[in-house]
């Protein structure tokens, strides 16, 4: 290939970039100079940026395809939770300057621009968040590595509230198009669902498989660019879209009968339409496990479609060149479509299948809830999947096979250990069957990978300890410092130099500026401006205002008793409590924000919100309490809010029951921003309080072993009853006083705060939450110790890069 080809054109001088503004605003959107720009500016923004994008995507894949064969990682994900593309590309692109100056000839300001973009409907929540982050970071390291998720034409919903509770609308962010993605018609796959499995003999008189009589969908690939930091690598996440085989039966429309017409392709978009269903019904649940099957499906079709076309059916080396990586148990039908492709298209022997499976197949898992530990009923499968079914049958079968030679005799652990949970409805536990088809199983954070292998995976790991591993989680410091704390990340690159953008660790240097009185002035003032930024934004979308000079205490996450944003509300009752007691000398004054959004099926957690509403009211219209402590609610908490949220936040909450959180990667993000954390001894909050030190934390509450013995003999009704502030709190809301016209409202909150079988240990906590809390107020009132401990904070977060995240996966479990 020509060299001259494997360098960008396309100019960034300011020149250029208002030339190519002007002719997409002009002649690709058709509008006029003199037109309102209102939308428009930032779609023909993401065009001009997108030019450039595409340079630099086509060098990427001609390297990648020109040169020596290279190894490569395909990261499986039902959720890519990108936020906004267009500030995250410009940042990339060290575009900033020369936008803002073409901006400027149509009297436009870059962050009015960026802020009309909508975002990404791809994920819900944390699982989503890190995915966009590890696929940040691979670009930005330079590693091949793609990603493959669906294109959601609805995202999560979008949240309000109406008279406190949860309101949910379709989030339709797709309405107006997606001006980063590329359409990829060529690379189309098909994939089957229901038929049954056909067993015949070739020509060679060997027994052979086919699935036969299926109702087949299309997936159609849209791939969106990701760039790489100032490197000029681009790489491509490609999102399926389920499109029908045929539009419709064209008899049957001619014949008037519409709906039955055009029924088969509206099944088939089903599929891709919303993001994650509520899976409650057995429509839901079929439905979820028809996306995650497509998922699997279109996304291996597509890599074995190109090493057929660059190697023919010789798949000897597979496995040395590709690598697929799961993103938690969602895409693990890969492990038995990976054996059904290569065997029943491919014509591969059952053990040249797994043998390939086995070492191309990682799994990375993000829970220690027993329940969101995926099953899926035997009854299901085999109606929707009846020839994966079949595999994963055989498979459970030599496992079991392997588990009776290692321990003779034991029934027990064979029942424990099986793939297929026997009972009234059988059972396929995806987590093990990911486990028993990897070559890697990985925790995201010390304390969560040791509870894998001493508890929930405990017999997996006596098996096989060579397998298991831990990558504790990181968050992209492009996204999560430079692009929304611009203000301290220009302190940073002034008082350090630009490298702590492609390595954190050199944050480092800025401890030792934690004693100079310049520098914490300087960096007050950043943070006053990030709080002032986020006073107005809850003031827009809450109608509460937050004091400037109040500690602003955050807890934004989605909304699940695990969590225990329900403690928060707690805390918030007890400071109301004390005001209008007349007990309030000392208090400091705190804004406390809550953001989330609980699952649509999710009663308790949905009622969780609807108290922290209703305790809002109350407290932010009392005028003798309101002057201490302000409670809202932000709705329709989404990546575009936590860019504004984390830079301005004092006091992150990260509350979790210990045991219960996998990682969090909130926790990360606060930290790196300078907010000090009250937490408790769980997931990465534990490498968090190890980096910075305890006195710069503010710990809380049982640790997992005691959390264990509690349970043992937990008595919330006697600690309630020992504990003053605690009964007090409790009188409150059993009294009816924040649900005076809803009366009994809130009595299933109370009854799981009562309850001695409470997994949550909300009444068992209370009491020392309430004491830290009191601790951090302590410590806020003298500002320059807070400001050394945030600036300290800041200093220690290098660990929590995903680019030291991705470097250890590429070298430990990806060998690139």
């Amino acid at each position: 290939m020509d060299k001259k080809l494997l360098a960008p054109v396309l100019s960034n001088d300011h020149e250029q970039v208002a030339a190519d503004l002007h002719r997409h605003f002009n002649f690709t959107l058709g509008r006029f100079d003199t037109d309102d720009i209102s939308g428009y500016m930032m779609t023909a923004l993401a065009l001009t940026v997108r030019d450039r994008l595409m340079e630099r995507w086509r060098i990427t894949k001609a390297h990648e395809q020109g040169g020596e064969r290279l190894r490569k990682v395909y990261y499986l994900s039902l959720e890519f939770l990108l936020g906004r593309s267009l500030g995250n590309a410009i940042l990339n692109l060290n575009m900033q300057d020369s936008i803002r100056q073409a901006l400027s000839e149509f009297s436009a300001v870059l962050e009015d621009i960026e802020m009309e973009e909508k975002d990404a409907g791809l994920g819900n929540g944390g699982l989503g968040r890190l995915a966009a982050c590890f696929m940040d970071s691979c670009a930005t390291l330079a590693l091949p590595v793609i990603g493959y998720g669906i294109r959601y034409e609805y995202g999560m919903f979008q949240q309000s509230f109406h008279e406190g509770r949860q309101v949910e609308q379709p989030d339709h962010w797709l309405i107006a198009g997606n001006p980063w993605e590329i359409e990829r018609t060529g690379h189309t796959r098909r994939v089957k669902f229901y038929g049954y499995s056909d067993y015949y003999h070739n020509d060679a008189g060997k027994m052979c498989v086919r699935w036969s009589n299926t109702q087949d969908v299309l997936a159609v690939p849209y791939d969106m660019p990701i760039p790489g930091y100032k490197n000029d690598k681009v790489n491509t996440l490609r999102l399926w879209k389920a499109t029908a085989t045929d539009e419709f039966n064209l008899q049957e429309f001619n014949e008037g009968d519409y709906a039955d017409a055009v029924a088969q392709k509206n099944l088939a978009e089903q599929i891709t339409m919303v993001l994650y269903p509520n899976d409650s019904s057995e429509n839901g649940k079929e439905l979820r496990l028809r996306q995650q099957y497509f998922l699997a499906s279109a996304s291996l079709q597509d890599v074995i479609a190109d090493w057929v076309l660059e190697n023919g059916e010789n798949f000897e080396d597979f496995a040395k060149y590709n690598c697929f990586q799961l993103n938690d148990t969602h895409p693990t039908l890969a492990v038995a479509e990976l054996m059904r492709l290569l065997m029943d298209d491919h014509g591969l022997t059952w053990d040249e299948s797994w043998k390939i499976t086995t070492n191309t197949m990682a799994y990375t898992n993000h829970t220690l809830l027993p329940e969101a530990l995926e099953r899926w009923s035997v009854k299901l499968l085999r109606e929707l999947l009846p020839r994966l079914l079949d595999i994963i049958y055989e498979i459970n079968a030599r496992f079991l096979a392997v588990v009776a030679h290692r321990w003779p005799g034991d029934v027990s652990r064979q029942q424990r250990m099986s793939i297929i949970e026997e009972g009234g409805e059988p059972q396929v536990r995806m987590a093990y069957m990911a486990i028993v088809g990897s070559f890697s199983v990985n925790g995201v954070a010390a304390l969560h990978s040791h509870l894998l292998t001493t508890g929930l995976f405990k017999d997996f790991y006596e098996l096989w300890p060579e397998k298991f591993n831990n990558k504790t989680n990181g968050v992209t410091p492009r996204r999560w410092l430079a692009h929304c704390n611009r203000g301290l990340g220009d302190l940073f690159t002034e008082s350090i130099g630009p490298g702590w953008k492609t390595n954190l660790s050199e944050l480092e240097n800025i401890r030792p500026l934690a004693n100079d009185a310049e520098f914490r002035k300087r960096w007050q003032e950043v943070k006053r401006q990030n709080k002032e930024r986020l006073l107005n934004r809850v003031s827009d979308k809450c109608n509460v205002g937050f004091s400037l000079d109040s500690i602003f205490d955050v807890q934004v996450k989605r909304i699940h008793e695990y969590k225990r944003q329900l403690l928060n509300i707690l805390h918030v009752i007890h400071l109301y409590d004390r005001i209008t007691r007349g007990d309030g000398e000392g208090i400091v004054p705190r804004s406390v924000l809550l953001g989330g959004k609980a699952a649509p099926g999710y009663a308790l957690a949905k009622l969780i919100i609807k108290l922290a509403n209703n305790v809002a009211q109350v407290v932010n219209s009392d005028s003798s309490v309101s002057p201490y402590v302000k409670l809202a609610f932000l709705p329709n908490y989404r990546v575009k809010s936590m860019e504004i949220i984390c830079p301005g936040t004092d006091l992150s909450e990260q509350i979790s029951t210990a045991g219960k959180e996998a990682s969090g990667t909130g926790n990360m993000k606060f930290m790196m921003n300078g907010a000090l954390t009250i937490g408790t001894y769980d997931g990465a909050n534990i490498e968090i309080l190890d980096a910075v030190g305890s006195e710069h934390f503010f710990l809380f509450g049982l640790r997992v072993e005691d959390v264990a013995e509690y349970r043992l003999h937990n008595n919330p009704n006697e600690i309630i009853e020992q504990d003053e502030d605690l009964k007090r709190v409790m009188r409150l809301i059993e009294c009816g006083h924040f649900s005076m016209f809803e009366p009994g409202i809130f009595e299933p909150i109370i009854q799981s705060i009562r309850n001695p079988m409470d997994p949550w240990m909300v009444a068992a906590d209370f009491r020392s939450y309430v004491d830290s809390q009191k601790l951090a107020a302590e410590v806020y009132k003298d500002q320059d110790r807070w400001l050394k401990s945030s600036i300290l904070n800041t200093s220690a977060s290098g660990y929590f890069s995903s680019d030291r995240t991705i470097q250890d996966y590429a070298r430990d479990i990806w060998k690139l």
